[in-house]
């Protein structure tokens, strides 16, 4: 059973962290911190397949469930993250239904998709030892849809009731981006819109989520309609982690000279 996917269509609540660095002992430690779930970012964190494999192996088994986000929309790219043993997958850049069925048929072994045969060399199927994963594969593998363009937010309706979409979330740099807002995701129109797409959703009966790196603003995130939650990332803590540390350093040192 894929675990993500049972908690977005029951819609419960789920938070997680972004994992960027690249490092198997930073993975390692989030594993046993008690998120709901870990994301591999692949498209703007250095986490290349090998990487990738690392971190899956090391979060399976933690109680903590792990998906990954591809750098791009291509079915090879898709069809590896699969293999290596990823079951859920955010796929970045959904502008237009044609994007999101795309992404599904990526996803899905004929004949609800074009997802290459080979499993039998995959880690996806314990290297050939789980007979049953091509029959069961399509039934186990989930979509997230990331929403970030105006044209995204034009066509989230369709986008959302693709079939074979799990989820949508929506990433508000690039909204914002887009929107004439770069840098500025809380400018009144973005969030105007941000909070029209989840009522889009809640209306659809879509599951629904976003990041943010700013724990202050979850209450009012699941308040909209977001069950999927990224409270932010291994490169932002560590470095906000730092920098309050070395202040704290230098603060204890001028008290103790007073």
């Amino acid at each position: 059973m894929n675990r993500i996917k049972a908690r977005l269509a029951a819609q419960e609540t789920q938070l997680g962290l972004w994992l960027a660095l690249s490092s198997p002992a930073v993975t390692e430690m989030a594993a046993a911190a008690g998120y709901d779930w870990l994301l591999i970012d692949g498209e703007h964190g250095p986490n290349l397949v090998p990487q990738m494999i690392e971190q899956l192996r090391i979060i399976e088994g933690s109680g903590t469930d792990a998906l990954v986000r591809v750098p791009v929309n291509e079915e090879w790219v898709i069809k590896m993250a699969l293999d290596i043993g990823a079951t859920t997958l955010m796929v970045p850049m959904i502008h237009t239904p044609e994007d999101a069925r795309r992404a599904v048929a990526a996803m899905k072994y004929p004949p609800e998709g074009i997802r290459g045969m080979g499993a039998s060399l995959a880690r996806a199927s314990g290297y050939g030892r789980n007979a049953d994963y091509v029959r069961t594969a399509n039934e186990t593998t989930c979509l997230i849809a990331q929403i970030e363009s105006r044209q995204a937010l034009e066509n989230l309706e369709a986008i959302a009731t693709t079939p074979g979409v799990d989820a949508i979330f929506i990433g508000p740099a690039d909204l914002s981006a887009d929107m004439g807002y770069p840098g500025n995701p809380g400018a009144d129109e973005v969030q105007t819109a941000i909070a029209g797409a989840y009522a889009t959703c809640k209306r659809l009966g879509v599951a629904s989520g976003t990041v943010t790196f700013a724990l202050e603003d979850v209450p009012g995130l699941s308040a909209m309609g977001a069950s999927f939650i990224g409270v932010g990332g291994d490169t932002t803590l560590m470095q906000r982690a730092m920098q309050g540390h070395v202040a704290a350093a230098r603060g204890a040192l001028a008290n103790g000279n007073d």
